[in-house]
């Protein structure tokens, strides 16, 4: 049984209804919204979930929502739907950030298993970015000499060399080190490595 919020976007009120019923007896949570401006409004109370949006909208279109929800990175996955004709639409969508699109009429079973998918992979780059969220703010506690000593380890300096370079004792290090392992929760000098990789602090 599938599971996940879906948030369908449609002025078309006999589409809205139709994909209620569908996506739940899917086992979705569905929420219905009449117009992109409102889905936008509500935005920012909403847990995440794969976006289902028609295209073609009075006011704020298809379009215009992918560009909104890119200003504010969203990590929300949308599927655009788009009517016949509308695949030059449908393209720039995908530009835009739009994880698929389906042309209408569309095979029910095809949505649901793309929304399955969206979920599942929306899930993971979300939590994926939460944890860079996380680790920017463990560093980001760092004292400007703990990011030094820090700095220093993952370039793969000793305590003595870090020493030499700041011209303090290298038993002033160490604590600084112990500091840096505490703050980053990094339980070896490899994880702290990888901490930074992802913190930004190495470059590839």
């Amino acid at each position: 049984m599938a599971e996940g919020k879906v948030y369908v976007i449609d002025d078309d009120q006999a589409m809205r209804d139709s994909l209620e019923f569908l996506l739940g007896s899917a086992g979705f949570d569905v929420m219905l919204f009449e117009s992109a401006r409102r889905f936008i409004e509500d935005l920012p109370l909403l847990a995440f979930g794969c976006v289902v949006s028609d295209v073609r909208m009075p006011d704020v279109d298809g379009i215009e929502l992918l560009r909104h929800l890119k200003a504010e990175r969203s990590v929300l996955p949308i599927i655009v739907m788009t009517g016949h004709g509308d695949i030059p639409l449908a393209v720039e969508a995908m530009k835009l950030g739009a994880l698929d699109f389906l042309e209408k009429p569309f095979d029910d079973d095809r949505l649901i298993v793309m929304i399955g998918s969206a979920l599942k992979q929306g899930r993971a780059q979300a939590e994926d970015d939460a944890l860079i969220a996380e680790i920017a703010d463990r560093i980001a506690s760092l004292s400007p000499r703990e990011r030094q000593v820090m700095e220093g380890l993952v370039a793969g300096l000793s305590n003595k060399q870090i020493a030499r370079d700041y011209d303090i004792s290298p038993r002033t290090i160490e604590v600084y080190r112990a500091n840096v392992m505490t703050k980053m929760q990094a339980g070896s000098l490899s994880e702290l490595v990888r901490l930074a990789m992802r913190g930004g602090l190495i470059k590839d």
